[in-house]
């Protein structure tokens, strides 16, 4: 899926987002990522939702301090384990969790918004192919 709204005042923009990866700035990324209007973590870990902890997030959301975080859960959403959402509670961040797809078409509109959103984009579409 490509995206045509490119009006935020970032420098990071999602612009496309399929089953070959998600794409920043028109570069391609097949590994997860973080990506802020102000921001980008290449080559991000975990690999899943699964293998995500608290410490994954903690020292991002400290540094950025971001107004929303958005969990890309990769091909389907899926829930992290119940400390990486207290992570964030406890800092003050509000965290939507919804597949890749979705974060990314949300952190557009967010952005445009002029909004402080992070996204933490897992890109793993093991469960079939994204369906934006």
């Amino acid at each position: 899926m490509k995206f045509s709204l490119d009006s935020g005042s970032g420098s990071y923009a999602i612009t496309a987002c399929g089953a070959d990866g998600v794409r920043v700035n028109g570069v391609l990324h097949t590994v997860g990522l973080v990506v802020m209007p102000d921001l980008l973590v290449e080559a991000w870990a975990p690999p899943s939702v699964a293998a995500l902890t608290a410490e994954h997030l903690i020292e991002l959301l400290d540094g950025q301090q971001p107004d929303v975080l958005l969990l890309g859960s990769g091909a389907r959403q899926c829930f992290p384990e119940r400390t990486v959402l207290r992570a964030c509670a406890e800092r003050g961040v509000g965290i939507e969790v919804m597949d890749t797809a979705a974060a990314c078409r949300t952190y557009a509109v967010l952005m445009a918004e002029g909004r402080r959103v992070m996204a933490a984009l897992i890109v793993d579409w093991t469960d079939g192919e994204a369906q934006p």
